[in-house]
């Protein structure tokens, strides 16, 4: 198989269980660190031509992360694109096990496994937590409804404010976020870098857990790490 990888989580789950299959990237693939492989754009703007010079077997994308557009252009040029879509965490495990077995996998991945034993018990806080879930500022955005960080969160027993908004990542006026009195911020490194220096100094008088990205939002092999990784630093934010 040569596999294009469109979704940074997918391509670490298919380069760590499939060695030798993916062929292109996108520049925000990063994981695995050493990975070789053909630079082919951003997820937003991948360089359509460049993918198909490749001649790959499959594409992988995901709903979300990719542009209906660029994907029509890559079936019209002949390819196969497979479109991922993970709202949950038992979705991401499904997923996952698709991928894997269409990218050639012999058979099921040991860490696909330890993910799912993971996340059928995770460590739980005394009681829930409300949170704000900001994951880009100026303008502030925040997770809204049927995401998958937030079905993350709660499974951690933290429900954020807006889990019940039209929108899925709405944009919300700083002040109305403060209003909100949540028992937590929630602050991840990505998409946007929150850090001790950029983001806590917004939410004056309010916890702020600085949360790692890739344990939050990826569903690949960091689905293994994620409830003990985030679990640590929620419940940090909470003493």
């Amino acid at each position: 198989m040569r596999v294009v990888s469109l979704v940074p989580s997918l391509t670490e789950a298919v380069a760590v269980s499939v060695p030798g299959a993916l062929v292109g990237a996108t520049d925000w693939c990063t994981h695995p660190a050493d990975l070789d492989v053909t630079r082919v754009g951003g997820t937003k703007n991948p360089g359509i031509e460049r993918i198909v010079a490749l001649a790959p077997d499959l594409v992988i994308a995901n709903e979300e992360e990719n542009r209906e557009p660029d994907l029509a252009a890559l079936r019209a040029a002949g390819l196969t694109v497979l479109v991922t879509e993970v709202r949950d965490v038992p979705q991401a495990f499904t997923e996952l096990a698709r991928v894997l077995e269409a990218c050639g996998a012999g058979s099921r991945p040991r860490w696909l496994d330890e993910a799912e034993a993971a996340w059928a018990a995770p460590e739980l806080a005394e009681t829930r937590s409300t949170a704000v879930v900001p994951i880009w500022r100026r303008p502030w955005m925040v997770l809204g409804r049927d995401t998958f960080a937030g079905d993350v969160l709660a499974r951690l027993g933290v429900d954020h404010l807006y889990t019940g908004h039209a929108e899925r990542y709405p944009r919300v006026p700083l002040e109305e976020l403060r209003a909100g009195a949540p028992d937590l911020v929630v602050l991840p490194d990505e998409p946007y870098r929150f850090t001790a220096d950029d983001g806590p100094e917004a939410f004056p008088g309010l916890s702020c857990a600085l949360v790692s990205g890739r344990h939050l939002t990826w569903y690949g092999p960091s689905l293994a790490e994620a409830p003990r990784v985030l679990g640590a630093a929620l419940r940090a934010a909470r003493r």
